[in-house]
């Protein structure tokens, strides 16, 4: 890739940092790079002189592993930090964590913390680009990235297209990362779930907000389903799982009674059986196995493009 248009931040802390033209910019290179990852050598050397650290303060598979593949798809040196097994636990502060590992002459930093603004917190204090993996209940903007390129790819430009989001919006970063991506491109977007797990003043955000499961289907183009996110619940806001999985949960007897084909996405990891069934997750709705393949491609671009800000 020769001439490389510049992103109009040097981090990628959350999506309402970013411009629409900066997610669309994002969205024709990762095509780029998704054509990379279909060739016999998946490699390209675009970051043979960057080192980037990834730091998991959280449990992560997917995202943790997308990003590395990614780092690697782009010849970079990654060095993997996890919290577990570091001096975090002997006491040591974040700004030290991160100022020792930059003192190893770490370009990037992949972070995903517990705390809300921990990266923006990072962003003021040390010189290397930053890329927000997840913190806390609030942003998690490269998967809303992967979803909406995917999106893209499935029903066409999202201007004017209806999104339903569906689960447990309260305690979700990538519901609210997905409405700023989402409304940044002109979609129209609703959240559906329980009272009990949508945020108070959501509606302020230029959202639709129901309750109503099957009327959401009706209503979008794209059904994208979260999971319930118990680790984050500190009392108990739904009376069961299987309660859940009646009266909320995405089935196949539900898209049967539609009379239009929507496409069906999921962030991962799925609770199958709770907020949707196996035979909608690998039905021919299901677009979760694509979303996989091109978050290493949107990852690619991201960290393609921060080191072009260098």
């Amino acid at each position: 890739m020769a001439t490389v248009q510049q992103l109009t931040t040097k981090h990628v802390l959350g999506i309402k940092y970013l411009s629409p033209e900066d997610i669309h910019l994002i969205f024709e290179t990762a095509q780029t790079f998704k054509e990379v990852l279909n060739r016999p050598v998946k490699k390209v050397p675009s970051l043979r002189d960057i080192t980037i650290a990834n730091l998991f303060f959280e449990n992560s598979t997917r995202t943790r592993i997308s990003f590395e593949l990614a780092e690697k798809r782009l010849s970079a040196d990654v060095v993997n930090f996890s919290a577990s097994s570091s001096s975090v636990k002997k006491g040591e502060t974040l700004l030290d964590t991160v100022n020792n590992i930059l003192s190893m002459k770490v370009d990037m930093v992949v972070m995903r913390h517990p705390a809300p603004g921990a990266h923006h917190f990072l962003s003021q204090h040390i010189d290397a680009n930053i890329v927000n993996a997840g913190d806390g209940t609030h942003e998690h903007p490269t998967q809303a990235l992967l979803d909406a390129f995917s999106m893209q790819e499935a029903v066409g430009d999202l201007t004017g297209k209806n999104i339903a989001i569906f689960g447990d919006i309260l305690h979700s970063r990538v519901a609210l990362s997905n409405i700023f991506c989402l409304q940044r491109l002109g979609a129209k977007v609703r959240v559906c779930g329980p009272p009990t797990l949508i945020p108070k003043h959501i509606g302020q955000l230029g959202v639709e907000v129901s309750h109503d499961v099957l009327d959401s289907l009706r209503w979008c183009d794209v059904a994208n389903i979260l999971r319930i996110q118990l680790e984050r619940q500190d009392i108990k806001y739904i009376p069961s799982l299987r309660e859940y999985a009646q009266y909320f949960g995405i089935n196949r007897k539900l898209l049967d009674q539609l009379d239009k084909k929507i496409v069906v996405m999921h962030p991962g990891p799925i609770n199958r059986g709770v907020e949707i069934t196996s035979d909608v997750a690998d039905s021919e709705h299901s677009i979760i196995l694509q979303q996989v393949e091109n978050g290493v491609a949107v990852r690619m671009a991201v960290l393609y493009l921060l080191a072009a800000t260098r």
